[in-house]
């Protein structure tokens, strides 16, 4: 027999489909096979499928999987599980509270029409094995940096938006992905973010990687609350504090499809 398991698409940090990044949410009630879920993952071909697993304390365990592999935080798949609950599943709740498998404590609460995920900072740092950035992304930026992931400052956003970096050099460097920012024109800072290594070539949206992005963008623009554009091509808006040890990063959502998985 086979199992059946909801299947639900959102797209998250936009308020308009078919924009923003898409993630795919699983509810289960218990966790499936790592295998299973990653061949679930590879078959949505999102930047991420999510699953979760209600805790009797009311919390939920959250785990997340791109096409290639299991990774540590994702934002824009947080913000569509949240959105799912506070809009499908549980319209009453104001808040929820996602624990990761390594421990990290994600909260979720409504603030106005505005979904603001708390995160942890990961600031950005001088490292010495970033010789290659430049020539993965096809033009040399004026700052390199890294956390989790490599770091490349730019002068204006239109080097950002040019950029036509070779993926396979991108993937030969030692980080998850590659963060690519600059200035904004009319927003306060804008970015890409490629991770080929997991098989997202360009993420569309990347709430994680603002965990980086708002510390550095906070401290040099000498502001705690910025307006920030994913400049992907499908774009997406993220409204970003900056609380020291964690960060604030808060967005629209908007369903796209529910159906049904049978394996």
């Amino acid at each position: 027999m086979a199992t059946r398991i909801a299947l639900y698409q959102i797209d998250a940090f936009t308020d308009t489909v078919f924009k923003g990044n898409p993630a795919a949410i699983c509810p289960v009630t218990e966790w499936l096979p790592e295998n299973v879920m990653q061949a679930i993952a590879l078959e949505n071909n999102l930047s991420e499928t999510v699953f979760y697993v209600a805790r009797p304390d009311g919390d939920f365990d959250i785990r997340w999987f791109t096409p290639g592999a299991e990774i540590d935080l994702a934002g824009h798949p947080t913000l569509a599980t949240a959105f799912l609950i506070f809009n499908r599943l549980e319209p009453s709740r104001e808040s929820v509270r996602f624990h990761s498998r390594l421990g990290e404590i994600l909260d979720v609460v409504r603030d106005g029409d505005l979904l603001s995920m708390n995160f942890p900072a990961r600031p950005p740092v001088p490292a010495d094995d970033l010789d290659g950035l430049g020539d993965a992304l096809g033009s040399e930026p004026v700052e390199a940096l890294a956390a989790r992931d490599a770091f490349a400052v730019f002068d204006s956003a239109d080097y950002v938006l040019a950029l036509k970096p070779d993926m396979n050099k991108v993937m030969a460097l030692p980080y998850t992905g590659v963060i690519a920012t600059a200035p904004g024109n009319d927003c306060d800072f804008v970015s890409r973010f490629f991770a080929p290594q997991h098989g997202i070539p360009e993420d569309p949206v990347t709430g994680s990687a603002h965990c980086t992005l708002i510390p550095y963008w906070a401290e040099r623009l000498g502001k705690n609350d910025l307006h920030a554009r994913q400049v992907s091509r499908r774009r997406g808006e993220i409204f970003c504090g900056f609380l020291g040890e964690r960060v604030t990063i808060a967005g629209h959502a908007v369903f796209f499809m529910e159906g049904t998985i049978e394996i």
